[in-house]
């Protein structure tokens, strides 16, 4: 941090998680990879200390919260929507498994999610779910203004037509040049979050849409979550926008084995600085 005083900063923490996979239990204690990581009650407790420590708080998750245990084959997304509600979660975007029960399994179960959902690039316009998801939503903690928005995988070749109906999916990269700027300059927001079910990059195919490729082509985004890859980050990339600035990109893994932790401290004149950490649970 810059040299002045931290007690003179606005501190906002963000919070987030990806690719839950409707792992509501911790893995068992002879699990191979994953013993006794992870299960919603232990990272309800996290949450409820972080939010102790700092109000100033958004929890926000990057997609693909159905599809991953019999929780979800037997309930539907109901005890996802239902525990993270109970959770507070401020905000979600949709992954492509979220449309594993087809796109009127999804709204089914929306009455049971307390939060709302944001997807700039997916139109939903002439489908059930019309008018129940927003490309943004806007947020002030402490003062300081933060609009998110969020942005899809595209569904053809991944997901069945027949779930996702007539679901128009858009180009990432150009709706999130548009919403960033009207986020940044036309809802003159200090903090612009990018919420991304797009993946965090692809070797294989390093020109296919991502994260990273949303990062270097955009302008006005500062922090991206992501989710899709299950990429586990120890900490935080830091990315170049296209007009050189930094652009903070962060995913943690998947099944809820981990919370991500951004705290993002803004001087007077709102500039900020921020140090990303990436809690095992």
């Amino acid at each position: 941090l810059p040299s002045f005083d931290i007690k003179d900063l606005k501190k906002i923490t963000i919070l987030h998680t990806n690719d839950v996979h409707s792992h509501i239990d911790p893995f068992s204690p002879n699990d191979d990879n994953n013993a006794n990581k992870g299960g919603v009650s232990r990272r309800a407790s996290l949450i409820e200390g972080i939010r102790q420590e700092n109000a100033n708080t958004l929890l926000l998750d990057a997609g693909d919260i159905f599809q991953g245990t019999p929780y979800f084959n037997y309930y539907g997304g109901e005890l996802e929507f239902k525990l993270m509600s109970m959770m507070k979660y401020d905000l979600a975007t949709i992954g492509n498994h979220d449309f594993d029960n087809g796109i009127e399994g999804l709204y089914a179960q929306l009455p049971h999610a307390k939060f709302n959902f944001v997807s700039a690039n997916y139109d939903f316009s002439n489908t059930i779910m019309d008018g129940f998801v927003k490309p943004y939503e806007l947020f002030v903690k402490d003062g300081i203004k933060i609009g998110v928005f969020g942005l899809g995988i595209q569904l053809d070749g991944l997901v069945d037509k027949k779930h996702y109906k007539d679901t128009k999916y858009l180009d990432p990269i150009g709706v999130a040049q548009d919403y960033s700027r009207i986020l940044k300059e036309d809802e003159q927001c200090d903090l612009v979050i990018c919420l991304s079910h797009l993946g965090y990059f692809y070797k294989t195919a390093p020109n296919r849409v991502s994260d990273l490729i949303v990062a270097r082509q955009t302008e006005n985004i500062d922090l991206i979550i992501g989710g899709h890859t299950h990429t586990f980050l120890p900490k935080p990339t830091i990315e170049k926008n296209r007009s050189g600035k930094a652009v903070i990109v962060n995913q943690v893994g998947c099944y809820g084995l981990y919370l991500g932790r951004i705290d993002v401290y803004f001087s007077q004149d709102n500039t900020y600085k921020s140090q990303g950490t990436t809690i095992l649970v």
